[in-house]
């Protein structure tokens, strides 16, 4: 499902496959597993104090297609399936408030579609590159008959600047191209292949980390900075009163 390789003081988290990395639980715990582990290590080591940065990308067509709605629809009862809806939520809402407490600058290397949910994971990465030579990034939810979750809103207030670019993305379900996405502010940076996005993604990484921060530091001043956010995050009250709708 996913591959945690380290290349020098690089951390770099592949979701793995040529599917669509839909986002259910098999994949959200193996996310977030990846997650915990660089956490441990560069909490708990003998050299915890090194800087380190995270690269986040994917194998094939997608970086992530959004949540596994067939999985969710499966139950029968309707209970049944809000418990799932609410249970990948849960998990998706760790896995980013995990990234936006991260001890490290992250990135995300965005080589294929980022739809819905997919779109959001990359979000919650401090920085996004793109590919141009394919993929787009797309809040489906309008076009799917899905009403989008308010801490996924709260995610593009916070990451897109302007009214109009979040115009583009929520209101307009617009499939963004990396030419769209730099446009309006959306992504860092575009690159004409995979390789070589995920090659200024490390670029972009060991700059960062010649910074020499301090990693718990830099999350500290991540958490100040996207104090709001992150309590938008932690918010469940939403399970309780519309539901999650998958």
């Amino acid at each position: 499902m996913c591959t945690l390789e380290k290349r020098a003081n690089i951390f770099i988290l592949t979701l793995t496959g040529d599917n669509q990395h839909r986002l259910n639980p098999t994949l959200l715990s193996a996310i977030q597993s990846a997650l915990t582990r660089i956490r441990q290590e560069v909490t708990t080591s003998p050299s915890s104090a090194t800087p380190s940065a995270l690269i986040t990308t994917a194998h094939g067509k997608f970086f992530s297609n959004g949540y596994d709605l067939d999985w969710a629809r499966i139950p029968a009862q309707a209970q049944a399936r809000r418990d799932r809806a609410i249970l990948a939520d849960s998990m998706l809402r760790s896995i980013v408030k995990d990234l936006l407490t991260f001890p490290m600058p992250t990135i995300a290397a965005v080589t294929g579609h980022a739809s819905a949910a997919g779109f959001i994971l990359a979000l919650s990465h401090d920085y996004v590159l793109m590919r141009s030579d394919r993929g787009f990034l797309y809040m489906s939810e309008l076009d799917i008959d899905l009403v989008i979750p308010r801490w996924f809103v709260a995610v593009v207030d916070a990451k897109v600047g302007s009214p109009a670019a979040r115009r583009e993305v929520v209101m307009k379900a617009a499939k963004l191209t990396a030419k769209d996405a730099m446009r309006l502010g959306v992504v860092e940076s575009d690159h004409g292949s995979a390789a070589e996005t995920v090659e200024a993604a490390a670029e972009l990484a060991e700059g960062l980390v010649k910074r020499g921060w301090d990693g718990h530091v830099y999350a500290d001043n991540r958490k100040n900075f996207l104090t709001d956010l992150i309590r938008r995050v932690e918010d469940t009250s939403e399970h309780n009163t519309t539901g999650s709708r998958l």
